[in-house]
């Protein structure tokens, strides 16, 4: 295989996962819902994964980057295999979705052939269109840790993972005491979903909305579409947002991110 490009002079690489160091971070919510992290992968790529637990069965929103296997510690938790729902095909969001047998998602943003990356971060920022200082904080790499001495994050690749059911706007997913409506919001990606918890209030909102500046400057990005999904997302009663990156916040909080987004962008 011939040497990925890169910009600049050779970084040595990150340091390997100690046999102590975990990958995954989990942290239990409530008795029906667990957040678990990539903590060794830079705040940009680090996702939100959501485990949601219903009486009758489970759902894994999101699946981060597929960098150490996921699959097999879902399986742990809820006792079998689930669903993985893909809020959008990027990488941090889906790049463990071809682990999984069940894969979830709008087709337009399904996940059809191979997608070799850098997790560089100047290579990264520059496939993206992004500048590095915008990009991370964290130095000359996108995660701190490798999980094994063989492994290169400049040949980072996302594996196809086919939708076995596309979900569209309206869906209803019902777990047994928990209902997740399909809300589907396109402008962050052209197949961006949320799942909105009615009875609670709550949205798992991915990458369609965060309490941080919101990506708009993709390739596959379209700002006349995502003003159109957040308008219709402020006009829900919304009480919380459980999102795909960042910590949780209200609904005050929901409308500050959102009218600030309108304004800048009119």
């Amino acid at each position: 295989m011939p040497n990925p490009p890169h910009h600049g002079p050779s970084v040595a690489l990150p340091p390997l996962l100690d046999a102590a160091e975990h990958w995954f971070a989990i942290e239990q919510h409530r008795p029906d819902l667990k957040l678990i992290t990539e903590p060794h992968v830079d705040e940009f790529l680090r996702a939100n994964l959501w485990l949601v637990r219903g009486t009758d069965s489970s759902l894994l929103i999101d699946c981060g980057l597929g960098i150490v296997p996921i699959a097999p510690r879902i399986a742990e938790l809820t006792g079998g295999p689930c669903p993985v729902v893909l809020t959008h095909g990027h990488l941090d969001h889906a790049g463990a979705a071809h682990e999984f047998s069940e894969v979830w998602g709008h087709e337009a943003d399904e996940t059809r052939s191979e997608r070799r990356l850098s997790l560089r971060t100047a290579d990264h920022a520059a496939d993206l269109g992004l500048s590095q200082a915008g990009l991370s904080a964290g130095g000359d790499w996108l995660v701190s840790r490798i999980p094994a001495e063989n492994w290169d994050p400049r040949r980072y690749l996302q594996r196809p993972a086919p939708l076995t059911r596309r979900l569209v706007d309206g869906d209803c997913i019902d777990l047994g005491g928990i209902r997740l409506e399909v809300l589907h919001l396109p402008g962050h990606t052209p197949g961006s979903l949320a799942l909105y918890d009615r009875r609670r209030g709550e949205l798992f909102s991915g990458d369609v909305i965060y309490d941080d500046d919101l990506l708009d400057s993709l390739p596959e990005s379209d700002i006349t579409a995502y003003r159109r999904s957040l308008r219709r997302i402020r006009s829900l009663p919304i009480r919380r947002v459980l999102p795909g990156h960042g910590s949780p916040f209200d609904r005050l909080r929901l409308h500050e991110i959102i009218d600030a987004y309108l304004i800048l962008t009119a």
